[in-house]
């Protein structure tokens, strides 16, 4: 339940407000010249549970924030659907990856409250011509709403961007399913799928998030592909890394263990590469969950 009474159209104005430009930070700091580095038509996506923000070591926040920022401007990623990020969290990441990224979300709980689902793109490939936000929950448009026995609230965050090297424009989803209930989770795969019909069907989709089961070996996994109408893009790819399961809870990885954690497409986007991506420092990994990668043609 919402930790506030809200009526449904209390909710709705609520959510709508919600979606508006305070939730899109920092364009205004961007250069208008600005291009993307290399000019080249892939689309360089990213799905990661970041870990939320803690201060107790092992593996606090202050410990991780530098391993994030080293990976993340490595790697370069134009967009990256992150999973489990507090507000100051978000905000750190956003001041390492610099000018030319801005972010989209809201909390759980509504605007900055508990954990988002935010998309963070780079704004000189990608530009957001729609977005919004909604709950995995008999009531999606009610902030907060938790009716299908989640063990924390679930949500979803999808964008609809215009790719400013080709022109095309797709539709990007975010979620994170529950870890414990997994009735929850295949309601929670029913409505995602079953909303990709308010989405113009002309447009590719590209799908991101923690899903907490396992791939190949989960109905949830085939609610997405099949109910969605989806590929998983490290099936799909030309070429891909050595496999890992994504979840390591920084204990040694574990090859060719379970991914929670995909990239999904419509099948008419190409997957290039797909990456399990294990860089850690001294030691430290920047999240319990390595990030996973696809260089994507939509």
């Amino acid at each position: 339940m919402p930790e506030f009474p809200l009526t449904r159209r209390r909710a709705l104005g609520t959510a709508a407000a919600a979606a508006l430009a305070p939730t899109v930070v920092g364009l205004t700091e961007a250069r208008a010249d600005s291009r993307p580095s290399g000019g080249e038509d892939e689309l360089h996506v990213m799905s990661f549970n970041l870990r939320y923000a803690s201060a107790t070591p092992p593996n606090s926040w202050p410990e991780r924030r530098p391993v994030m920022r080293a990976l993340l401007r490595a790697e370069e990623p134009h967009l990256v659907g992150t999973q489990e990020g507090l507000y100051p969290q978000l905000l750190d990441i956003a001041a390492d990856l610099g000018r030319h990224h801005a972010w989209i979300g809201t909390g759980r709980k509504g605007g900055s409250k508990d954990e988002f689902m935010a998309v963070f793109y780079d704004i000189r490939r990608l530009a957001p011509v729609a977005f919004d936000h909604y709950w995995l929950s008999d009531e999606p448009y009610l902030i907060g709403s938790n009716t299908w026995g989640n063990a924390v609230l679930r949500m979803v965050t999808w964008i609809r961007f215009r790719d400013l090297v080709t022109g095309g424009e797709f539709y990007h989803v975010n979620t994170h399913l529950d870890h414990v209930n997994q009735q929850a989770r295949e309601r929670s795969a029913d409505l995602i799928t079953s909303r990709f019909a308010e989405f113009d069907a002309a447009l590719p989709r590209v799908v991101t998030g923690d899903f907490n089961v396992p791939a190949h070996r989960n109905p949830v996994y085939d609610a997405m592909l099949v109910g969605g109408g989806l590929v998983d893009t490290w099936d799909a790819a030309d070429r891909r890394s050595d496999a890992y399961a994504t979840f390591h809870g920084y204990r040694p990885l574990v090859p060719d263990g379970d991914r929670i954690d995909w990239i999904l497409v419509t099948p008419g986007v190409r997957t290039r590469y797909a990456k399990i991506n294990t860089y850690e420092r001294g030691g430290q990994f920047p999240s319990d969950h390595l990030p996973v990668q696809a260089f994507l043609r939509v």
